[in-house]
This record gives C-alpha cells, structure tokens and sequence, in this order.
C-alpha cells in the first residue's frame, strides 16, 4: 500500500483530500504546517508527498528545498497562485508536478497515479518491500512495520541485493561478489554470519520468516 504525506495548512482542505485518498487505497498521513511536515518525512518513508506552497513557519519552497537534501520521494505542489513564477520556481526547487487550486479532485488523483509510475521505473529511489520490511535505499533506512532498524552497511547492503531480487534464490558465491567484491580475503562462510545477524535483527524479534535458505545453494527472499 502506497504511502502519501499531506502537508497542507486548510485543515478543511486537508481532510478532504485524505478522505479521497484513503477511499483510493492509500494510506496517509498529514501535517498542517511546513516544520511538521518535514519532520514526518525524515522520520517515515513516504511513496509521494503533496505540499502546498504557502504554508506558516516554512513555506512550501524551502520544505521542498530539504527534503531533497535527503530524499528522492515524488512530490506535487499545491499552490494558490497560478503564476509561472510559481510553477517555475517549484520545479526548478525539485518538484515533479503541481496543481492549482481549486483543483478537480479527479485531476489530482490522476497527478498522483503519474506520479507514482514514474517512481516505480527508478530502482535507485523505489522504496523497497517486503512483507512488513521496507528498505529505503536512498536514505539508506530500514522499518520493521513503523519500527526502525539499525544495520551496518553490509547488513543493509546484503538485504537490499535480496529484496531487489525478490522470488530469486542468489548463490552465496553472487551475494559474496556483490556485497564482498571479487578480492575478498575473509571467511568464506562470511555470508551465512550476516544472514544471522539479519535474520537476529528482522526476523527473531518480529517473529517473522523473511529470508529463506535454500540447502546446498543459497538464500531467496519470497514474496508470500
């Protein structure tokens, strides 16, 4: 399920827009001013963010400006004020759409849905998932339902070459080449030590069953 972030300041405005969404079959969250916005998306992965532009404290602008110092997420301005100025300076700051207000809530839904086709075709900025787990890769953050993960960077470098290959059962000789290199000179069961650790960190605490071994080969992710 797709995860969107209003940051929207009309409350009446907000609402509604989260009723619609919520009936499409997204989950959502909303903030009603810039500084709460911008902590909700560091603090959680979003698929998409909706941000209108003239908002108290922080505007719109410099929220955009910020998120990008830390996240690819898609994001589609709301703003008041259609002048090219505007629009302009909003996707030059980063933006990927925009709509003016008042909007036909058909439009924006399809806004929404381009705007997300888009996210799926770049790997590097796709949210990651798998069952309860979700990987960010470009934030290099892990979550266990709502919970965060902490990983080492072969932790999550080993997890993010499983999930990107979900339903596929990769060799310890390709995960060793891939998140090892080719001159590793460690342990050669140097593998089956992070799939502990990882499965000791997402899988034991959660009673979960994540990653699976496959005798005599090695690990695959399933998508159950």
């Amino acid at each position: 399920m797709e995860r969107i972030l209003i940051i929207e300041d009309e409350e009446k405005i907000a609402r509604f827009v989260q009723l619609e969404l919520e009936f499409e079959g997204y989950q959502v969250e909303k903030a009603l001013d810039g500084r709460e916005g911008l902590a909700l998306a560091k603090a959680h992965p979003f698929d998409l963010i909706l941000l209108d532009i003239m908002l108290p404290g922080l505007n719109g602008i410099e929220v955009l400006r910020r998120i990008r110092l830390f996240s690819a997420v898609p994001v589609i301005l709301l703003t008041a004020r259609d002048t090219v100025v505007d629009k302009v300076t909003g996707l030059d700051g980063g933006a990927d759409d925009y709509i003016t207000k008042p909007f036909a809530i058909e439009e924006l839904l399809a806004r929404i849905r381009v705007a997300l086709r888009k996210k799926t075709t770049s790997p590097s900025s796709a949210i990651l998932e798998a069952g309860t787990i979700r990987l960010d890769p470009v934030r290099r953050e892990c979550w266990v339902a709502s919970e965060p993960i902490e990983l080492t960077k072969k932790e999550f470098d080993l997890l993010q070459h499983l999930m990107e290959n979900i339903n596929i059962v990769l060799t310890r000789e390709v995960l060793l080449e891939k998140i090892w290199g080719y001159d590793f000179e460690g342990e050669t069961n140097v593998v089956d030590v992070y799939i502990r650790y990882l499965r000791a960190k997402l899988e034991e605490p959660f009673a979960l069953k994540l990653i699976h071994t496959v005798r005599g080969v090695g690990y695959v992710i399933k998508d159950e």
